[in-house]
C-alpha cells in the first residue's frame, strides 16, 4: 500500500510503498476514502522540515531541551545517534479521514466490515491506503452524511473542544482569531450555539466565507471595524470569550485579545501560536486563560486511546469520541456546512505535488483532501494480526554447524526507537549478518527500517517469517506484554532468539517459555541483559579478581520519571517498571557475584514507584538494587559499588570504574585511565557474542538457567511487595 511520509531531517515528502498494518484487537482495518490535510498543522511541520538544523532547533525548544538532557545523561555519541535516528526517519502525516472497514478485530462489536467510520489520531488516521485504529478513535458515519465531509471528524472534534472550553452560553458575544480551517469551524459551532460571533484575520476572503457562514462581522486585526463590531455587539463591555485559532510567531493575537475581552473574560488557546501574555492587561481584566488539548478528553491516554478503556459519561461528558460522533451529527443534520471549506480536491497519487504547492503558496486553500482510489486490495493482501492461539507442537533437531564464511541471517520483530538507536546500528555494521526481514505492525516503522538498515524485506506476516528456513535467528523488540509468546512461537520454530528484556511478564508466560525449550530441544536464546557485557564493567570486574568471602553489592538506579503517555505507564497490559527493565539490574548483580539469587525481599516507598530490593545469594552475599523514580535528573542514572574481602569496586554510570584493594604494600588503587567516548553498556559486545553463537553452534552468551533465575527473581519483586515477606525462588527449569 501506499503512505504519505516525510524526512524530518532532508525535508523529503514521499509517496512510499509499505507493508499493510495488521488488524489487531480492540480495533479495525480501515480503508481510506478520503483524508484531509490539515493546512495549519501538517504544513507547520512540513515548513519545519526543510528548515536549516538551527531553524529546527529553534522552532521547538522543547526538543532542544531534552537533546541537552540526554547528552547529560548519554553522552553526546550516544545522544547524537538517537537524535540523527530520530531526524533521518520517514515520519507520517494526516489524522483526519473517512473510509470503510476492511477487516474487524477482536472485541470490536460496534462495526462490521462494509461500515463507513470517521477515524482519528496522528498514529492511526493517517494519509495512507489503510490504517489500523483503536476504537477510541472512530465512529460511525451517519447515513446519509457524505465520506467527504466526514473526513472532516477529527478537525471538527478540536474545534468543538475548544468550544466547550469556552463554556459559551446564549446571548454571549465571541471573538474569533484566525480563520483557517479550525476557525472556520469554531465560527460555525459558536453560530449554532447562539453565540454572536465576530471573526479577525488577514485575509478577506476568509473573513467574507467566515461571515458566509455565520460571523455577524469579520476584518482585518488592524481593522478599526472590528473594534467598532465588538463595541456594537456588548455594549462597549468586551467579547465574553476569544477564540485563538491562529499561528505564527507574533503576539498580537493574545494582545488583541486582552483588549476585545471583558472584565473577566475568557481567552482559550486551540491553535499554536505565540503566548506572551501582557500581565498588566490580563490582570487588570482578571483574564480566565484557558488551553485545549486537541479533540478531548482522553487525548493522549493510551489506557483510552489504545486499550480502549472509556471513561464513564456520568463523570466524563465528552470524550474526544463523543466529540467525534457529536460533530458528524452535527455535519449530518445540516447544522455544520463544510463543503464551502473544501478548496481543493487532489488524487492521491499526487499527494508530493498537492503539499509542494500548498508550502510553496500557488494552492491557496482553507481545507485539502486526498481522494484515494476505488479499487481492489493490490496483490499483497493485508496480513491478518498474529492470533493468540497455542502453536502446534514441532520437533526441531539442530542443524549443523556452519561454516564460518556463511553469514547469519536475522530476522527483527519490531523496530522502535530501542532497536533503531541501540541494536540495528551495530548489527547493520557487523560483517557476516545479513538483515534479511523486518516484521512490525505498522507499515511505516518497517519501511524505515528497511530503508536505514538494509534489510532484504519488511512485512507485516510473523507466520512467514518464522516458516522461512533460510533465516538463522530471530529479534525480539516490541513490547513486554509480547515477549514471551513471540519468543516461544520463535523457539519452536526452530530459531535462535534474542529477546529484548522482560523475557517474560508473569510465572505462567516463563513456564511457557522453558516449556517450549523442553518441547523442541532448542535452547538458543538470549534476553537483551547488555550491562555484564560492558567494556568498562568486564575491565573493573577483572582488575576486582576472585573473591573468597561473601560480598556485599549497592545497585543505586536513579530511573527518573515518565514523561505522559509513555507506554512504559501501561503497567495493566505491559507490567510494572521495575518488570519491564529490573531484569537489567538483578543480571548484573549476579554477573558480578557469579551465582544466581536464593531469594528476594522487597519492599515500596509510598506514594510512588521507588523500590529497595534485596537478594540473597547462596555463599551469603547480598546485592541491594535501590530503584528510584524521583530522584534529580542531573544525577547519574546508574552507580554500583561492591566490596569484599578488602576490595572495593565503584562504577559510576559506565562513564568512570575504580577498584580499591588493600595490600602488603598498602592501599592499592585503579581508576579507569580515561573517560570513555561514549557509556557504553555492552550492546555491542553483546551482539558480537550473540552471533558468534549462532554462527558457529557454540553456547549461548548467557545460559539459559541463569536468565530464568533473573527473570524469575524479577517477577519475585512483585509478590514480595504483595506478601511484605521474602520469596524464595526455587531452581529455574
Amino acid at each position: 500500500m501506499k503512505q504519505v511520509v516525510q524526512n524530518y531531517k532532508s525535508g523529503e515528502l514521499a509517496l512510499l510503498d509499505v507493508p499493510v498494518p495488521g488488524c489487531k484487537p480492540d480495533g479495525v482495518l480501515v480503508r481510506s476514502a478520503y483524508s484531509l490535510i490539515s493546512t495549519g498543522t501538517e504544513l507547520m511541520k512540513v515548513s519545519e522540515a526543510g528548515m536549516s538544523m538551527v531553524g529546527k532547533a529553534r522552532s521547538r525548544p522543547d526538543q532542544v531541551a531534552k537533546v541537552v538532557q540526554s547528552v547529560a545523561t548519554n553522552g553526546v555519541p550516544a545522544t547524537y545517534r538517537k537524535v540523527m535516528g530520530k531526524l533521518d526517519s520517514y515520519t507520517p502525516l494526516g489524522y483526519s479521514l473517512c473510509g470503510v472497514v476492511e477487516q474487524v478485530g477482536t472485541g470490536i462489536d460496534d462495526v462490521k466490515v462494509g461500515d463507513l467510520v470517521a477515524c482519528a489520531g496522528n498514529e492511526h488516521a493517517l494519509h495512507a491506503e489503510l490504517n489500523w485504529v483503536p476504537k477510541n478513535l472512530y465512529a460511525p458515519v451517519p447515513d446519509g452524511l457524505a465520506p467527504r465531509h466526514a473526513a472532516f471528524g477529527t478537525v471538527g472534534s478540536i474545534a468543538m473542544q475548544g468550544v466547550r472550553r469556552g463554556e459559551s452560553q446564549l446571548g454571549d458575544v465571541a471573538l474569533v482569531i484566525g480563520l483557517g480551517l479550525i476557525g472556520q469551524l469554531v465560527v460555525q459551532l459558536l453560530a449554532a450555539s447562539g453565540v454572536r460571533v465576530v471573526g479577525v484575520d488577514p485575509d478577506p476572503v476568509r473573513c467574507e466565507l467566515a461571515e458566509r457562514l455565520g460571523a455577524a462581522a469579520c476584518g482585518d486585526p488592524a481593522s478599526a471595524a472590528v473594534e467598532a463590531s465588538v463595541a456594537e455587539l456588548t455594549g462597549g463591555h468586551g467579547v465574553d470569550q476569544v477564540y485563538l485559532a491562529a499561528g505564527g510567531g507574533s503576539n498580537q493575537p493574545v494582545e488583541l485579545a486582552a483588549r476585545l475581552s471583558r472584565d473577566r473574560g475568557r481567552v482559550v488557546d486551540i491553535g499554536k501560536c505565540r503566548l506572551d501574555l501582557p500581565w498588566n492587561a490580563y490582570y487588570e481584566k482578571e483574564l480566565d486563560v484557558r488551553f485545549s488539548r486537541s479533540y478531548g478528553p482522553g487525548r493522549y491516554d493510551p489506557e483510552y486511546e489504545l486499550e480502549g478503556r472509556d471513561y464513564p459519561i456520568g463523570y466524563v461528558r465528552w470524550t474526544e469520541r463523543r466529540n467525534l460522533a457529536c460533530f458528524l451529527d452535527l455535519v449530518a443534520r445540516d447544522r455544520i456546512d463544510v463543503e464551502p471549506l473544501v478548496s481543493h480536491i487532489a488524487d492521491f497519487d499526487d499527494a508530493v505535488e498537492t503539499y509542494q504547492s500548498l508550502k510553496d503558496g500557488e494552492l491557496k486553500a482553507v481545507a485539502v483532501l486526498f481522494r484515494y482510489p476505488d479499487q481492489a486490495v493490490e496483490a499483497e493482501a493485508p496480513a491478518v494480526a498474529v492470533p493468540a492461539v497455542a502453536v502446534p507442537a514441532v520437533t526441531v533437531r539442530r542443524g549443523p554447524v556452519r561454516s564460518a564464511g556463511t553469514p547469519v541471517r536475522l530476522a527483527f520483530v519490531g523496530a522502535g526507537n530501542y532497536a533503531t538507536s541501540m541494536l540495528l546500528p551495530h548489527l547493520a555494521q557487523r560483517d557476516g549478518v545479513d538483515l534479511s526481514t523486518v516484521v512490525t505492525t505498522t507499515a511505516l516503522s518497517a519501511a524505515n527500517a528497511k530503508r536505514k538498515f538494509g534489510f532484504g524485506g519488511a512485512t507485516t506476516d510473523l507466520d512467514a517469517v518464522l516458516g522461512d528456513k533460510s533465516i538463522d535467528a530471530v529479534f525480539v523488540v516490541t513490547r513486554h506484554s509480547s515477549h514471551a509468546e513471540l519468543t516461544r512461537r520463535a523457539l519452536l520454530a526452530g530459531k535462535a532468539v534474542f529477546v529484548e528484556k522482560p523475557l517474560a511478564l508473569t510465572e505462567d508466560e516463563l513456564a511457557g517459555v522453558l516449556a517450549a525449550v523442553e518441547e523442541s530441544g532448542n535452547d538458543r536464546i538470549q534476553v537483551g541483559f547488555n550491562r555484564r557485557f560492558s567494556p568498562l564493567l568486564q575491565e573493573a570486574s577483572k582488575r576486582f579478581g576472585a573473591r573468597t568471602g561473601p560480598a556485599s553489592l549497592r545497585y543505586l538506579v536513579n530511573a527518573g520519571r515518565l514523561a505522559h503517555g509513555s507506554w512504559y505507564l501501561q503497567q495493566g497490559t505491559q507490567g510494572s517498571r521495575f518488570a519491564g527493565e529490573g531484569g537489567h539490574f538483578i543480571d548484573t548483580a549476579s554477573w558480578l557475584l557469579g551465582a544466581d539469587p536464593v531469594s528476594v525481599y522487597a519492599v515500596a516507598a509510598a506514594g510512588n514507584e521507588d523500590l529497595q530490593v534485596v537478594l540473597r545469594y547462596p555463599d551469603g552475599s547480598t546485592a541491594t538494587i535501590s530503584y528510584v523514580t524521583t530522584g534529580p535528573a542531573a544525577f547519574p542514572k546508574e552507580t554500583l559499588d561492591l566490596v569484599a574481602d578488602g576490595k572495593a569496586l565503584r562504577l559510576d554510570d559506565f562513564v568512570r570504574a575504580s577498584v580499591y584493594a588493600d595490600g602488603g604494600a598498602g592501599r592499592k588503587r585503579w581508576v579507569s585511565s580515561r573517560l570513555p567516548k561514549a557509556r557504553d553498556k555492552g550492546q555491542n559486545a553483546e551482539l558480537a557474542a550473540f552471533v558468534k553463537a549462532v554462527r558457529t553452534g557454540g553456547p549461548m552468551p548467557v545460559p539459559l538457567e541463569s536468565l530464568a533465575a533473573t527473570t524469575a527473581a524479577t517477577l519475585a519483586v512483585q509478590a514480595g511487595l504483595a506478601g511484605g515477606a521474602p520469596v524464595t525462588l526455587a531452581r529455574a527449569r
